[in-house]
């Protein structure tokens, strides 16, 4: 007994009854939690479809009658602690229940299926989302700033002379100096040729003129002379071929618009205000709009 009285999960466990206790005594032994309970049918059959996806097979009965009891429980202590105001002041709470309420407001939107004659008029509006980009296909040699010095610049621009006249080896690349970096790429779109070579290469390397050597091309490795062998420019695909890139973009437009509605009219049942030096921020801007 006296090494039972000296555990701290003992006295935490006294410290928990006697909270409990004195709430009980607080709130006079009566919970403004509702007393009654319902499971309906379509909940049991919720519960057993998500255990059929968790363990892909139907539960037995005694594992329905688990689940039931598991969600009595937590639904128990759920409603218990919301009297208690134990949901207040808790972030991960709030978040989820913005959460719940933004899948209210967007479902409305995921509903709505548009016809072709809607969706062809939203890739008109915004036919810059869906243009394929452009496709570079190029050769590049590449020399070590670090390692030549001063003298990398003046031995591109003499490599370079002699590719442009066609001596040099059969494989260009092997005039330079070794990279890990690729030797060339094919069809590859700007943010590939980024990914690669990094974003002063691939800007610079799209006003590279097609079928000569060109450069040198400074990039964060060193300098690149490159011969464009082909580009190929972004062009916007037939509507067929991209409906359902079309159909998911305009049904994220319109859940992002269904959300905007739903607060909107959600915070007109409201009167905000805002203390301290941030509600400058609020204030009506030019004109009278307000800036919230």
């Amino acid at each position: 007994m006296k090494r039972l009285l000296r555990e701290p999960l003992f006295h935490f466990l006294l410290a928990g009854i006697a909270l409990f206790l004195l709430y009980d005594v607080i709130r006079g032994g009566e919970s403004d939690a509702p007393r009654e309970i319902v499971i309906t049918e379509a909940r049991v059959e919720a519960l057993a479809e998500n255990f059929a996806t968790v363990w892909m097979r139907p539960p037995t009965p005694q594992e329905i009658k688990g689940l039931i009891d598991d969600y009595v429980a937590e639904e128990i202590f759920y409603r218990e602690g919301v009297a208690m105001g134990l949901d207040q002041d808790d972030t991960v709470i709030r978040r989820r229940l913005r959460q719940k309420m933004e899948f209210i407001a967007e479902d409305a939107a995921t509903a709505i299926e548009p016809g072709d004659e809607q969706l062809q008029a939203y890739l008109a509006q915004h036919a810059a989302k869906f243009v394929s980009p452009t496709e570079v296909t190029f050769v590049q040699v590449y020399l070590n700033t670090e390692r030549r010095g001063d003298s990398a610049r003046a031995d591109a621009e003499k490599l370079l002379a002699e590719l442009q006249a066609g001596r040099g080896p059969g494989n260009p690349v092997d005039a330079g100096d070794p990279t890990l970096l690729p030797a060339g790429m094919q069809a590859a779109s700007p943010q590939a040729i980024a990914n690669a070579f990094g974003n002063d290469f691939a800007t610079a390397i799209e006003e590279a003129p097609v079928g000569q050597w060109s450069g040198p091309l400074q990039s964060g490795f060193g300098l690149h002379l490159v011969r464009v062998d082909e580009r190929v420019a972004g062009a916007l695909p037939a509507f067929e071929e991209i409906r359902p890139i079309v159909l998911r973009e305009w049904q994220s437009e319109q859940r992002t618009e269904s959300n905007e509605r739903f607060l909107d009219g959600l915070r007109a049942k409201y009167e905000v205000r805002i203390e301290g030096p941030a509600a400058v921020l609020f204030e009506p801007a030019a004109g009278g709009k307000q800036t919230q």
